[in-house]
């Protein structure tokens, strides 16, 4: 979402580098250029303003003026202020009272808003909460129906909810139903409009005045930019809305809608929805984001990430494995697929320190679901000596496994050549941490 932003930041920090100390003249240069890249962006203009001028006030101070390290100082006064727009923390759901909790989502028609419900279910799911999901969209039945079939794909209990009956009233029996067989959170997929208008606003004020929601929450399409801010702003003075979904993020999307909401609406961004699988919804870290955006990475979420496809025990084996130099076709095999699960490879490079520029060069070359499941394909048709000693496959192996796997011998020889290259990227961060990692990365020669 900030890929183009991120760069222009960067550029203008790389500058602040080649200054022995900070002065007007080069903070106002400096200033200028991140103007522009903010408004590129399509942040709101009096964010933008507001913005700069603190930044400038801070980056003049007397204590910034005298110092050896205006880069350092800028970046941090940069970064500061960044966080601050966006909201400074994460803001969690209002869930501490006594259950059932509703939640209503809230948003245009096209903002991907019975999608984000399910996306959510499964988020508190894992959170340990019990989501209850409630179709209240009846004038688009295929909307009742999707919520359906999200439901039955997560597992998890959706109303039967009529496209003849009354919003108020499905929220309303969806509620005592919640009550009486023990789901804490009640999710409500609300009506949307191609615009707002009167009498949205007017059943979504009763819907809320009706079941007293712990959150409402506005489902906005990042791609929209200022139009989503815009929307924002007219549904929080409608609702009074306690935060924001922003969908779409993975895409081309120029990120002012992100940094603009909680200063243009004071609604804080709680949830980014980073793709089209279920699971693609991450709570929305101000002071991250501006990390990543700065080219600082974002190790924190790279961890918890990875903690959610690895277990203690895998971690600790692995680890053994890598500091002996046993790492095998098997484990990577396996890593490759928890790896996709965390997402694409210029993401998860996007949140580790100083390989941001890494990241931009594998654009587009991430291996795809039909390049992994050939990958594994190749590696299942070897026995299980050949997956533990890669080093014996000859030719006549090479041959036969092709041919168990359904591919090339030539995609045979791929993979191990992408093998040895991750064993290589292995000893080098076993021996000097992150440094050269990116110079051997597999499948994106």
């Amino acid at each position: 979402m900030f890929e183009n932003l991120s760069e222009k930041f960067q550029g203008v920090l790389k500058k602040m580098r080649g200054h022995g100390r900070i002065s007007e003249g080069n903070v106002e240069g400096a200033l200028n250029e991140v103007r522009l890249a903010l408004l590129e962006a399509d942040v709101n203009y009096k964010v933008v303003k507001d913005f700069v001028a603190a930044v400038k006030e801070k980056a003049l101070g007397a204590e910034v003026l005298a110092s050896l390290s205006p880069d350092q100082h800028f970046i941090k006064i940069v970064h500061e202020e960044m966080t601050r727009m966006m909201g400074t923390q994460a803001q969690e759901l209002n869930l501490a009272r006594k259950p059932p909790v509703p939640v209503m989502l809230v948003g245009l028609q096209g903002s991907g808003k019975t999608t984000t419900c399910g996306k959510l279910a499964l988020y508190l799911q894992k959170k340990k909460r019990t989501p209850f999901l409630v179709p209240a969209d009846v004038y688009r039945p295929a909307a009742i129906e999707q919520l359906k079939v999200l439901g039955r794909q997560l597992e998890i209990p959706v109303f039967d909810s009529r496209p003849d009956a009354d919003p108020v009233e499905i929220c309303r029996e969806a509620l005592k139903y919640a009550e009486l067989n023990g789901y804490d959170t009640v999710l409500l997929d609300t009506a949307g409009r191609l615009h707002i208008d009167a009498p949205l606003m007017e059943e979504l004020s009763r819907i809320k005045a009706t079941v007293d929601p712990g959150d409402i929450l506005l489902v906005a399409d990042a791609m929209t930019g200022q139009d989503a801010v815009n929307v924002a702003k007219a549904f929080h003075e409608k609702l009074a809305l306690t935060g924001v979904v922003l969908t779409k993020a993975d895409g081309d999307a120029r990120g002012g809608a992100a940094l603009s909401i909680r200063a243009v609406t004071g609604a804080p961004v709680k949830f980014v929805g980073t793709g089209e699988k279920l699971d693609a919804l991450e709570p929305f870290h101000p002071e991250r984001m501006a990390s990543r955006i700065l080219g600082m990475g974002d190790l924190l979420t790279f961890v918890e990430k990875a903690q959610d496809q690895v277990d203690e025990k895998q971690a600790k084996e692995l680890e053994r494995k890598l500091r002996k130099n046993e790492f095998t076709l098997e484990d990577f095999r396996d890593q490759l697929l928890r790896l996709k699960k965390m997402g694409s490879m210029e993401e998860i490079l996007g949140m580790i320190p100083g390989l941001g520029a890494k990241a931009k060069e594998l654009k587009g070359r991430t291996p795809d679901e039909t390049e992994l499941k050939r990958v594994v394909a190749i590696i299942d048709s070897m026995t299980a000596q050949e997956r533990r000693n890669a080093r014996i496959l000859n030719g006549s192996r090479r041959k036969r496994i092709a041919a168990g796997s359904g591919t090339t011998v030539q995609d045979v020889n791929r993979l191990m050549k992408n093998f040895q290259q991750a064993e290589a990227m292995i000893q080098r961060m076993t021996k000097g941490g992150m440094r050269g990692m990116g110079r051997n990365l597999p499948f994106f020669r």
